[in-house]
C-alpha cells in the first residue's frame, strides 16, 4: 500500500453549500483526516438544471478534486448523485466514490412508521434512482415525494429562518400535518440547515432523518476496505473553496452551525 496516498485528503463535492451538513458528519466519524470541501455555488441550484447539466458540472467539479490529489471522494449531493454516481465511478474506478441518497429505508422500516414524507428537489425526485428507491419500500410505509423547489436556494441565500422561511414552508407542510406522517425524510443536504423551520412549521412533532451518517459510515468503510485510513495522530484540517468564493464565510460559519 502506498503510505503516502492514505495521508491525501478526502473530497467532498456539493452544488453548493448543503453538503457541509455531510461534510460535518464524515469529520466527526473521521477526525484524523484531512478534508477539502468543494461548493460550486456559481452554478446552483442543481435540483432545477437539466439532467445533462448536472452531469456535466458534476464530472467538472469531482475531476476538479481529483486533479488537487484526494485520495476519495463523496458526492455530497442527492442530485448530483442520482444524476451522475453512476458515470463518476465508471470514469474512475479506482478511486472510492460515496454518493448519498434519502434516508427512505430507515423511516419505513420504523416500528411506528405509516407515512414518511421525503423532501427533495425536483430533480431528484424525477430520477430514475430515487423512484426506485421509493417504490422498494412502499410496501411497509407511504412514500410521499414532496418536491421543493427554490429552498435549496434559499439555503444557499443564507436564509435559515425568518418569515419568508416560515411562509414557504407552511405553505409546503400545511396539507400534510393532519395525515399519519412520523417521519419527514430530508432528501437534500440543504435541508438539515433548516430543520428546526421545518419542525416548527410542520406544527406538531414529528421525526426529520438524514442520510448524513450513513454517508459518513460508507466512507470509512471503503476506506478500511482498500487501506487508506490514515495513521496520524491529532486531529485533520478542512479546507473549504467555492466557485463562488463570496460564500467561502457562510461556507466556515455553517459548519460550526447547530442545528
Amino acid at each position: 500500500m502506498d503510505v503516502e496516498k492514505r495521508e491525501q485528503p478526502i473530497g467532498v463535492f456539493d452544488s453548493g453549500l448543503g453538503g457541509i451538513s455531510v461534510l460535518r458528519a464524515c469529520v466527526e466519524l473521521l477526525p484524523r483526516e484531512d478534508f477539502l470541501f468543494f461548493g460550486d455555488s456559481a452554478n446552483a441550484p442543481y435540483g432545477e438544471k437539466t439532467l445533462e447539466q448536472v452531469r456535466s458540472l458534476t464530472v467538472q467539479s469531482i475531476d476538479g478534486l481529483l486533479a488537487q490529489g484526494v485520495k476519495a471522494v463523496v458526492v455530497a449531493c442527492n442530485t448530483a448523485t442520482s444524476a451522475a454516481i453512476g458515470l463518476l465511478r465508471e470514469r474512475h474506478p479506482a478511486v472510492p466514490i460515496i454518493g448519498i441518497e434519502p434516508a427512505v429505508k430507515p423511516a419505513a422500516q420504523a416500528r411506528d412508521s405509516s407515512s414518511v414524507i421525503v423532501m427533495a428537489t425536483p430533480l431528484t425526485i424525477h430520477e430514475d434512482k430515487y423512484q426506485k428507491l421509493a417504490a422498494a419500500f412502499r410496501d411497509q410505509a407511504n412514500v410521499i415525494s414532496l418536491p421543493c423547489k427554490g429552498l435549496a436556494e434559499m439555503v444557499e441565500k443564507g436564509i435559515l429562518e425568518g418569515p419568508e422561511l416560515d411562509a414557504y414552508l407552511q405553505e409546503l407542510l400545511l396539507p400534510f400535518r393532519y395525515c399519519s406522517v412520523e417521519y419527514i425524510v430530508l432528501g437534500c443536504t440543504h435541508y438539515p440547515f433548516v430543520r428546526r423551520a421545518i419542525r416548527k412549521n410542520f406544527g406538531r412533532p414529528v421525526e426529520i432523518i438524514d442520510g448524513s451518517g450513513g454517508t459518513a459510515r460508507q466512507l470509512k468503510r471503503q476506506l478500511a476496505a482498500r487501506e487508506l485510513l490514515t495513521t496520524r495522530r491529532g486531529h485533520g484540517s478542512v479546507v473549504f473553496r467555492n466557485s463562488d468564493p463570496d460564500k467561502l464565510p457562510m461556507s466556515r460559519a455553517l459548519f460550526q452551525m447547530e442545528y
